[in-house]
């Protein structure tokens, strides 16, 4: 069985983590994560998203996090953009790199942007292209790949067909995402081999939440088909509040101690992405999501 050799780990914790938070995080908790992880060797950390606080109040301050934290070389700190007054806050913040995100359900699309999944993706063409006319690269995102809390199941081609359209309008990368942590090995596989039969597989990313304690067993499950790409929030934070129960995404830390111990590449330390686990687990007054936190009595 053949593995990549090197995964390069998304950090979306203070972003896709703390967005669902109740209590406001302060500015300085968050661009003290943010610089805790940079110093871990992570390569990718998604650091705010520029969307209405009216709709996601944790994120109201995401210029001032952008313009406080200390941006280290070779590393990228992308946002959320869902549209094109987003996308000018992101160039004033001097962002390189922007995200869009679809759903495979038209359910959760209505029910997570009060619109289809085809007027989504007209919404984004034109923040797409204006973004990547600024030289700024476009990732996408979507979501309910492997079930969704309103339709249930998921087919692969719905996955494949939403993927594909995202593509088409310039993301370099697709993030897949179980939003509810529903899925298992076998639909994961499923999943991406969908995809990938439209898409080249370098492409691709994973995007697991843990809610059945599945997401470890998933993504050891595309890793077989190549996928060398995979988002994971520190200390497990994060859920999604239109699926009771759902857990964040897969803990940073459960997934870097699993490469490591595979003897894959990441180039990320252990123990300094296991401090800034600690570090905002403390600041919300609970203990870490992460069961090698937990393992290690931190």
């Amino acid at each position: 069985m053949r593995f990549p050799t090197r995964i390069r780990i998304v950090e979306v914790g203070p972003r896709d983590g703390l967005q669902n938070e109740a209590k406001p995080v302060p500015v300085a908790v968050k661009v003290e994560l943010i610089n805790r992880l940079s110093e871990s060797g992570l390569a990718a950390i998604e650091s705010g998203s520029f969307v209405s606080p009216k709709w996601v109040p944790q994120m109201a301050a995401t210029s001032e996090v952008m313009a406080a934290i200390k941006r280290r070389p070779g590393v990228s700190y992308p946002v959320l953009t869902p549209n094109l007054q987003g996308l000018e806050a992101a160039l004033e913040a001097r962002v390189e790199e922007v995200a869009v995100f679809a759903a495979a359900s038209e359910t959760f699309s209505q029910k997570n942007i009060n619109c289809s999944i085809a007027e989504s993706l007209d919404r984004f063409a034109p923040v797409a292209a204006r973004a990547r006319a600024e030289g700024l690269r476009v990732r996408g995102y979507v979501s309910c790949v492997l079930g969704c809390p309103y339709e249930g199941a998921i087919t692969p081609l719905a996955v494949a067909e939403v993927a594909g359209k995202l593509a088409a309008m310039g993301c370099y990368e697709i993030s897949l995402g179980d939003t509810v942590g529903t899925g298992t090995p076998t639909k994961a596989l499923a999943m991406i081999d969908a995809v990938a039969a439209r898409l080249p597989v370098e492409m691709l990313a994973a995007h697991f939440h843990d809610t059945y304690g599945q997401a470890l067993a998933n993504l050891l499950a595309v890793m077989e088909r190549g996928v060398a790409v995979m988002d994971a929030s520190v200390a497990g934070l994060g859920g999604c509040p239109y699926a009771k129960g759902a857990a964040g995404n897969v803990a940073t830390e459960d997934l870097l101690y699993m490469l490591d111990g595979m003897g894959i590449q990441t180039g990320i330390d252990l123990d300094r992405l296991m401090a800034a686990g600690n570090f905002i687990s403390r600041a919300l007054d609970r203990p870490s999501g992460s069961k090698v936190a937990r393992a290690r009595g931190n």
